[in-house]
């Protein structure tokens, strides 16, 4: 039995929400091509306010801030924009994952649940995003798909 709508919505739901992390939250904080000119950001740089923040978070991340910064920066806009395509999406889920739970536990705690809440959110879509993977209408299935179908099996 095809569920062709249970995967729609399952793709439409992946989609928003990778282009709101990529676009809203990624761009602001890393130069990718879509990072409005505002921000002065070249190609792959982190935002220079960023690593003093995840430095604040101590421990770990006061020891390399720059490259946690960047890795947190770069799963929010290209993990994201991955996951929107549902290219390699359960990579994107995982680095999308564990940012949103840096975020919640390092910097948004004490703001209290409504100030988590987007963060949450992210966290819970990369979750089902990470055991489920694209679904149906993601790049991942279609790639998949073409190479089953010229291997033969």
């Amino acid at each position: 039995m095809d569920h062709w709508a249970a995967d729609l919505a399952f793709a439409m739901i992946r989609f928003l929400c990778g282009m709101l992390l990529a676009l809203g939250f990624g761009a602001d904080k890393f130069g990718v091509p879509w990072t409005a000119d505002h921000r002065n950001l070249d190609l792959f740089e982190v935002a220079a306010w960023f690593p003093e923040d995840v430095a604040s978070y101590g421990g770990i991340f006061a020891i390399a801030p720059v490259f946690f910064a960047w890795m947190g920066a770069f799963s929010e806009a290209i993990g994201g924009l991955f996951l929107a395509l549902g290219l390699q999406t359960r990579i994107a889920s995982f680095l999308i994952m564990c940012t949103m739970m840096v975020a919640i536990f390092m910097q948004k705690w004490d703001g209290g649940v409504w100030g988590m809440l987007p963060a949450m959110g992210f966290l819970w879509i990369a979750i089902y995003n990470l055991y489920l993977g694209s679904g149906k209408y993601g790049l991942d299935y279609l790639l998949a798909d073409k190479f089953i179908r010229r291997s033969g099996s």
